[in-house]
C-alpha cells in the first residue's frame, strides 16, 4: 500500500492570522507532500506503518532516507494536529494538571518550552512528550521523534524555517510565543495523555 498525503484537520486559511494559507500551502502541500512522494519512491508498496518503519530504521546510517521520510510525515501529520483554529492560551483537563505537577507551573513548562524551541540549532522540533509517566519538554533535530526513544509524545511544534518564514521571516521567538498564545491544541494533548 503506498502512503498518501493525510488531510489537513482544518481548512488552509483557518490559523490565519496567526499562519497564513500561503504558508500551508507551501509547508502542507510542497513540504510535507514531498516527503510522501519520497517514501513511496523509496519503499513502493509497503504494509508497515509509519511507526514500524520510524522504529525499525531510526539510528540506522544505511536507512536514513527512509527514516527522514518516514519521520518528517509523522511529525508534520501531529503537528498540523497540535494547533487548532482558536487554540491557544493556558490548558485545561487533565493536561493542565499533569503540567502543574511535573513542572509546577503552566509559566514554568511555557518557559521550557520556548527555550526549546528557540534554542534548536537549524530545523527540528519542539515537544511536550510523557517519559516513564512524567512530563517533559524536549527537542529533536531535522527529522529526530521522540516516538524512536520511548517517549509518548504529546504536542510538537515545528521550528523549520519554512514553518514560520513566511509570516514572521526570522522572528523565531514571535513564532513560538504565538504558537503557545493562539495556537497549541490542548485537547489533543489531552487526548494523547488519555490514550498514553
Amino acid at each position: 500500500m503506498a502512503f498518501e498525503l493525510p488531510a489537513l484537520p482544518y481548512a488552509k486559511d483557518a490559523l490565519a492570522p496567526h499562519i497564513s494559507a500561503n504558508t500551508l500551502d507551501f509547508h502542507y502541500g510542497k513540504h510535507h507532500n514531498s516527503y510522501v512522494v519520497n517514501l513511496n519512491n523509496l519503499l513502493g508498496e509497503d504494509s508497515r506503518s509509519l511507526e514500524e518503519i520510524m522504529n525499525e530504521t531510526a539510528g540506522d546510517a544505511a536507512k536514513a532516507g527512509v527514516f527522514n521520510n518516514a519521520a518528517q510525515i509523522w511529525n508534520h501529520t501531529f503537528y498540523w494536529h497540535s494547533m487548532a483554529p482558536n487554540g491557544g492560551g493556558a490548558p485545561t483537563g487533565a493536561i493542565a494538571d499533569k503540567i502543574n505537577e511535573d513542572f509546577g507551573s503552566y509559566d514554568k513548562f511555557v518557559e521550557e518550552f520556548k527555550a526549546a524551541g528557540a534554542t534548536q540549532f537549524g530545523s527540528g522540533w519542539a515537544w511536550l512528550v510523557l517519559d516513564n509517566g512524567k512530563l517533559k519538554v524536549t527537542k529533536t533535530g531535522n527529522a529526530g521523534c521522540p516516538l524512536t526513544e520511548g517517549a509518548v509524545p504529546l504536542l510538537t511544534m515545528d521550528v523549520w524555517e519554512h514553518a514560520y518564514y513566511l509570516d514572521f521571516q526570522n522572528r523565531r521567538p514571535d513564532y513560538i510565543a504565538t504558537f503557545l498564545e493562539s495556537l497549541v491544541n490542548w485537547d489533543f494533548a489531552n487526548t494523547n495523555l488519555e490514550k498514553a
